[in-house]
């Protein structure tokens, strides 16, 4: 019989019954986040053209299985946060789809990235 428990925020247990014994499988869970403070052109001086420029690289991002979305500087025109959150069992590749995502904003010529933030969380934290 297998059952699914919760545990702390970065772990997940499958407990297996045998014999009226119990064993815990723990499965470690890395989540990693990014955020680019960027600089819109000029033209977009209102929220409808602001959102013409944010929600085609939010659309992007999300193409590589992340969580996508405007986070930040919401009413200022001009600016805006996009932050990106990937979870996966392999730190690796939680930087492999940071890098990604980076390569894909940097790459925009649109945008000027002002700023861009990462942090990563796994057992060790």
């Amino acid at each position: 019989m297998r059952t699914q428990s919760s545990g702390p925020a970065s772990h997940s247990a499958n407990a297996l019954a045998v014999d009226g014994l119990t064993t815990v499988i723990w499965h470690i869970v890395y989540t990693g986040t990014a955020v680019f403070d960027l600089l819109l052109p000029a033209d977009s001086r209102s929220l409808k053209a602001k959102r013409s420029y944010v929600r085609p690289i939010v659309a992007a991002l999300r193409r590589f299985e992340v969580a996508a979305a405007e986070v930040g500087l919401l009413d200022l025109h001009g600016r805006s946060e996009i932050g990106v959150a990937v979870v996966a069992a392999d730190p690796a590749h939680v930087t492999e789809v940071l890098d990604a995502c980076e390569r894909l904003v940097f790459g925009r010529p649109e945008v000027e990235v002002l700023a861009a933030r990462r942090s990563m969380h796994g057992d060790d934290d």
